[in-house]
């Protein structure tokens, strides 16, 4: 994130400036005052105003930033795609090693995703769904667990009994029941 320098006779002169310098209104900017600015008198200098101004970045790049935070916490080389729309955010993440992001059975992926997701909603007041994917992963999962479903389905009409399955988040549950 690039961050400018402004300075002037006073904080909303300079603001006005930096905003009108960087082609931005006044919702998208972030804008921190280094230097309220004071006159000078008789027998003292006058200081200057000082902000310092940058583009506010959106819930999703809030999210990639900690992904990738946490990339290099784990040591792993990942480089990340985000898809922002509407409501939902979608990360991609690109990595030589997948397995190392995923995890058995998607738990990595999926607390990674859990953190993602409270990152990019902090100061929100409405909730917006973060994804976090790892080179198509929860696609292959989805199609793994609704071919095991109907196998489960026609053992159960087969043997005409209750079948159990494996311990499941509830978004895997919900895809088995569906």
């Amino acid at each position: 994130m690039t961050e400018y320098e402004f300075t002037g006779k006073t904080v909303e002169e300079v603001i006005e400036e930096g905003l009108k310098t960087m082609g931005l209104a006044r919702e998208e900017a972030d804008v921190t005052v280094l230097e309220e600015g004071k006159k000078g008198g008789l027998f003292t200098k006058g200081v200057k105003a000082r902000i310092k101004m940058s583009k506010k970045r959106t819930d999703g790049e809030r999210a990639v930033e900690f992904l990738e935070g946490m990339f290099g916490l784990l040591n792993v080389t990942a480089t990340t795609e985000l898809e922002e729309g509407g409501e939902n955010t979608k990360i991609n993440v690109i990595t030589p090693n997948t397995y190392l992001l995923v995890g058995h059975r998607g738990e990595i992926l999926d607390a990674l995703q859990v953190l993602a997701g409270a990152v990019a909603n902090i100061g929100r007041e409405e909730y917006k769904r973060v994804v976090v994917d790892c080179e198509g992963y929860r696609e292959k999962r989805e199609q793994t667990l609704r071919r095991l479903a109907q196998k489960l389905a026609d053992k159960a009409v087969r043997t005409g009994r209750k079948v159990a399955i494996e311990p499941m988040t509830p978004y895997e549950l919900s895809l088995i029941h569906i």
